[in-house]
């Protein structure tokens, strides 16, 4: 069996909720945004969750005590966040798990459903999409010929004609660990942010002759992330909803 390590970004500061505590660290029906999506990664041993923190570190650390960290201490983009885990895949010959701490609907099959496409297809990288009617903010897939994997751009980025494209990137990817340092060395920050993209990783590896695929979901509020106090509203809704719904299966 493929060995995995997840790399979960978490060194966000969440300017936009208001306060002082680390994004992940908000609450939601009574737990944290990252315990949801720890616990979702359940399917790999705590001690292979790299939680990459940055802000507020010690609390992060001090709250998941079990897992590994890497530390951010920069915001340079979503590239060089899991750069800052480099030390932690040097030489692990697995897959690396890469997304996010602040999405606490996505759901442990969804997670495997990505890696089971991942192996089934022989890819180098897999990337989770969903379709969104309002794309906004997203970066969108953009499709070559055949249909298969040509680029991530960021809505930023986009060209009108881009823009227009409802098949984003939920965040959430599965690359071959050693296909991907390489290609985080390769990165630049020629874009409208100046930061390092995670998302030009997957074309970087096209490039080289890897094979790059995307795994597509009907995933609804599973791509939500928070960021603002009203996202935080919307995703708490959600989970007490779904705790209800779960009592009443009960």
């Amino acid at each position: 069996m493929v060995k995995i390590r997840a790399v979960v970004l978490a060194a966000g500061r969440g300017t936009r909720l208001g306060g002082d505590t680390a994004k992940v660290l908000r609450e939601a029906n009574g737990k944290t945004l990252l315990s949801y999506v720890v616990d979702a990664l359940s399917f790999v041993p705590r001690e292979d969750i790299i939680i990459v923190a940055g802000y507020k570190k010690e609390d992060v650390f001090a709250a998941f005590p079990d897992c590994a960290f890497a530390v951010q201490e920069k915001q340079l983009g979503t590239g060089h966040a899991v750069l800052s885990a480099e030390d932690k895949l040097a030489g692990f010959d697995g897959v690396a798990l890469v997304c996010c701490g602040d999405m606490p609907l996505l759901r442990r099959e969804t997670y495997l459903e990505l890696l089971e496409t991942h192996s089934a297809g022989g890819n180098d990288c897999t990337i989770l999409s969903g379709v969104a009617e309002n794309p906004y903010g997203f970066g969108r897939i953009v499709r070559g010929e055949g249909g298969g994997f040509a680029a991530i751009v960021e809505e930023k980025d986009c060209t009108p004609e881009q823009r227009g494209i409802t098949e984003i990137n939920a965040g959430v990817y599965v690359f071959d660990a050693q296909k991907l340092l390489p290609a985080l060395h390769s990165l630049s920050t020629a874009n409208a942010q100046e930061e390092y993209y995670l998302t030009d990783a997957p074309a970087i590896i096209k490039s080289g002759g890897g094979r790059v695929g995307v795994y597509r979901k009907a995933l609804g509020d599973e791509m939500l992330g928070v960021n603002t106090a009203e996202q935080l509203a919307q995703v708490e809704r959600i989970l007490r909803l779904l705790d209800a719904q779960h009592s009443f299966v009960l």
